[in-house]
């Protein structure tokens, strides 16, 4: 072998039995990674997995019981963030690490400002930064504050700061969970850049879809263990799926075909200035509706319509054929609705409570007595959820921010059927939650529909729609611009044709 072909064989970043515990849980038992220069290696598995602690290990954040890190074949003791920095590793939490107030500029540079006589010198910052922002293939004012900026653009702005600190390794963790389709694809722009230019980027997602779309690798973790590496072009999507839960899995989307009853909802022409514009449909009790469409086509907003939670200018909701006066989330409760909200975090859980109040925060008048809450009762109740849904928690009173996603999501899924609600509207419902919890949602939702259920699910993942759904409405611009009445015989391009042309409407 030549000196140039060994170089060559050389890793730019390999982990090598790696092994993090805390007190009484063993995070990371076999982490073995490895990176090159110029590759997208994604790393997945479930909440839990221990992926998020592997990368604090080679972010420096914490520090490794056992193992070793390796750049460029040289190891390195990698004892804080300010190792990592200075060894060329980026990392971009989901959570920015931006100063808000501060302009594009001062962001980029902080911490290696340019001075000039004990005073920054914002000509040379200035060229820096767009000097950064240029090697990635944008253009953004440096002299923005970055609170005007987009969650995209301050996503870019998280990469300019790494690349001018001349990171060689990129750490990008849940980078599109916030963003449209458009700017998923502009950040897949840039990552393609990044990689012609020779850095090594580790790419952290729950989103499959994005793992065949943009990594060369992918490597699954479970149970704190590294399971194995893989081509992307040479595995297949279910096979990820078994790798990441350790069993098989028959069916991504355990669609199943149940009798559809009696109308139980009919919405007609509501609208909402600026937002949604004449919007009408029905579902059935046992049906399952989808309503699906890019970012901003008004997905939410209906959903928000018909729980009351914003007000309607026109239009009506019948629900078993009566008109029904829903003015507010309350009415809407009383009349059977629930809704899932889209953010769990900002919308739907209190986080600084626990996840038993957070379970019986939507069931307290029926609990209350003399103006005091049957906590018994109330207990009672939750761990049959625990129990049913499977729901992962050390004790019912564990504060419900801890939770995975998944169990979050749980948690609020608990609280709408202790209400009985005939009406389920789920908005985003395995946002942010790994392959396992999100098959035990698709068969909640089949056990719901068995139960007469009359269920909504908003969704911006085209296969989930497609997968889960009797019917599908698609909208754009706030209008339904097309139903897919056989979905598992639609494809993803019918969608998006749907979701971007009003013209389709009706077909």
């Amino acid at each position: 072998m030549t000196t140039s072909t060994a170089a060559a064989a050389v890793p730019l970043l390999s982990l090598k039995g790696i092994r993090k515990s805390f007190p009484g849980v063993q995070a990371v038992k076999e982490g073995d990674f490895e990176l090159k220069a110029g590759e997208v290696h994604a790393l997945i598995g479930e909440n839990g997995a221990g992926k998020s602690t592997l990368i604090k290990v080679l972010a420096g954040v914490h520090s490794p019981d056992a193992g070793f890190i390796s750049i460029n074949g040289y190891k390195h003791r990698i004892s804080s963030p300010i190792d990592a920095a200075e060894l060329g590793i980026g990392v971009i939490y989901q959570e920015f690490n931006l100063v808000p107030t501060l302009t594009v500029r001062e962001n980029i540079l902080l911490g290696k400002e340019k001075t000039r006589a004990g005073f920054t010198d914002k000509k040379i910052e200035k060229e820096k930064a767009t000097e950064a922002l240029k090697f990635i293939g944008v253009e953004i004012n440096p002299e923005i504050p970055c609170t005007d900026l987009t969650v995209a653009e301050q996503q870019i702005v998280e990469i300019a700061k790494a690349v001018s600190a001349d990171a060689g390794i990129l750490i990008m963790d849940e980078p599109t969970a916030a963003l449209t389709a458009r700017e998923v694809e502009k950040l897949f722009n840039v990552v393609r850049i990044l990689k012609k230019k020779g850095i090594g980027i580790i790419f952290i997602t729950h989103r499959l879809s994005e793992v065949f779309d943009i990594a060369d690798r992918v490597t699954v973790m479970r149970d704190g263990i590294c399971v194995g590496s893989y081509e992307t072009t040479k595995i297949s999507r279910k096979r990820l799926v078994e790798l990441m839960v350790g069993r098989k899995i028959e069916q991504e989307f355990p669609y199943e075909k149940t009798e559809i009853g009696e109308e139980i909802l009919s919405v007609n022409g509501i609208s909402r200035s600026g937002s949604v514009n004449d919007v009408s449909f029905s579902v059935r009790a046992g049906e399952v509706l989808g309503i699906t469409g890019l970012v901003g086509s008004g997905r939410t907003e209906t959903a928000r319509l018909i729980f009351g939670a914003d007000r309607r200018d026109s239009g009506e909701i019948y629900i078993d054929g009566a008109l029904a006066d829903i003015e507010s989330p309350s009415n809407a409760i009383k009349y059977g609705v629930s809704l899932l909200t889209e953010d769990r975090k900002s919308q739907g859980l209190m986080l600084n409570l626990s996840a038993e109040k957070n379970f019986s925060i939507a069931n307290l008048p029926d609990r209350a007595k003399c103006g005091f809450i049957n906590k018994t009762e109330e207990r009672r109740s939750f761990r049959s959820y625990i129990k049913s849904l499977k729901i992962k928690v050390s004790t019912e009173a564990q504060p419900v921010r801890t939770l995975s996603g998944g169990n979050q999501q749980k948690v609020l899924i608990a609280r709408w059927l202790e209400t009985n609600s005939k009406i389920m509207i789920f908005d985003e419902p395995t946002r942010g939650v790994d392959v396992g919890a999100k098959y035990e949602i698709y068969l909640l939702i089949n056990r719901l529909k068995k139960n007469g259920k009359a269920i909504v699910i908003i969704s911006s993942e085209f296969p989930e729609v497609l997968g889960m759904c009797d019917r599908v409405l698609v909208m754009h611009r706030g209008e339904i611009t097309g139903e897919i009445k056989e979905p598992r015989k639609a494809t993803q391009k019918i969608i998006m044709k749907m979701a971007t042309d009003r013209r389709t409407a009706g077909k």
